[in-house]
């Protein structure tokens, strides 16, 4: 029983050493993806209010210290009743208001403006 342990261990490392590789891989992918299908939309600008905000705290951890950034997201409603949400800058984030009334251009899933009506 116990040399079967020692035996079995290189494939569980193997296995898990290619389960990491492969999901690496396919984030890649899939962000390759986005990018190339948000590079391949139309432009969009359209009437829009901002309905909700929120942001989404992520840890990085290595040599002793832990970084913590924010990922800033905002949904807008169209006229149609339609909502979308997507990434916004920190710098925009903070100057948009729930209920702003304003033209949203975006493209994809890529956030490029939102210029408040007044």
């Amino acid at each position: 029983m116990g040399m079967f342990m020692f035996d079995i261990f290189p494939i569980i490392w193997g296995v898990m050493f290619l389960l990491f590789v492969g999901l690496f891989v396919f984030i890649i992918v899939k962000n390759i993806s986005q990018w190339n299908k948000n590079n391949h939309s139309p432009k969009l600008t359209v009437e829009a209010t901002v309905v909700t905000k929120r942001g989404q705290m992520h840890r990085h951890h290595g040599n002793n210290n832990m970084h913590v950034s924010t990922t800033y997201y905002v949904t807008f409603q169209f006229e149609s009743g339609d909502r979308l949400e997507l990434s916004v800058p920190s710098s925009e984030y903070g100057m948009l208001v729930e209920g702003d009334k304003g033209t949203l251009t975006f493209q994809g899933t890529r956030y490029l403006s939102f210029e408040r009506i007044y």
